[in-house]
Formats: C-alpha cells, structure tokens, sequence
C-alpha cells in the first residue's frame, strides 16, 4: 500500500510509538502494539480464522499511522489514537455504530488499509451511513491499548 492521510475529523490524540529497525509502516496503516513497538496489521501473526485474528488485532490495536516509517528507520512515529478515518472496504452498505475491523487479504493476513463489518471485536465504528455499494466508510477509531478520554 501506499500512504494514504485517511485522517478526517475528531481529535486523534496522538502518541509516539516506536518502531523496528526492519518494519515498514506507511501513513495509514492500521497499527497493533507488539510489546514496545507498533506494527502494521498485516504483520500480526495469523491465528486459525479471520474472527480469531481480527479479535487478536482489537486487543492490541494502537491506532493509524500519521506518519510512515521506512525499512531501516527506528525513529518514533505519530499514531492516531482517536478520530474518524475513511478506509476503502469492499462494496457494502454501512449503518452508523456498525463495527469495524480489518478486512482479510489473499492468503492467510490482515489488511493494512482495508476494513470490513465485524459483529464482534471491532476495532472501530461506522461514523456516518454509507449507501448501498460504498467502497469507502468513515470508521471514529479509538485504540485499545493507550488511555484515550471518554467520547
């Protein structure tokens, strides 16, 4: 993928977060924490079924990348930890509040810019309805592993 701002509104809280020497990270990526440094979702080890993957995600999701990081780079990186994003999806209509996660690739990893509806584990919620065949939704993102304030 390439960087993409998918930032449109809201307050992102942002936070600095670490990154490795070896990962390559791209402005939008959705991000999961991995001890002490973010990592892009398709990086997260697949775990038996899509469900099972996405509830991994949620669990450790850090937020979208503001900033891209490339192979080699180690420098700290700005993360969104809140806020609406707009995210390409699958054509599919949308309802605000539905839940939002990363959407699968071809093979067995998530996407790092693509989000499908999820009834569980949602990393995200639809922020503004979508008609039928939208191939883009605005999701108001809020990390799971840093303190963001109350909506």
């Amino acid at each position: 993928m390439t960087n993409k701002m998918r930032y449109r509104y809201g307050d992102e809280n942002p936070r600095l977060f670490a990154v490795d020497s070896g990962t390559l990270i791209d402005i939008g990526d959705l991000l999961w924490l991995d001890t002490d440094d973010v990592k892009p979702a398709s990086d997260l080890t697949w775990n038996t079924d899509l469900a099972t993957t996405q509830a991994d995600f949620a669990a450790k999701f850090a937020g979208v990348a503001m900033e891209a990081s490339p192979s080699g780079e180690t420098e700290d990186i700005r993360v969104g930890t809140t806020g609406v994003y707009e995210y390409d999806c699958e054509a599919a209509t949308f309802e605000v509040g539905d839940g939002i996660n990363c959407a699968k690739q071809t093979g067995n990893a998530l996407e790092n810019q693509k989000v499908v509806a999820v009834t569980s584990n949602p990393i995200g919620k639809v922020a503004r309805r979508e008609p039928n065949n939208s191939t883009t939704v605005l999701v108001e993102m809020r990390a799971s592993v840093v303190p963001v304030p109350a909506s």
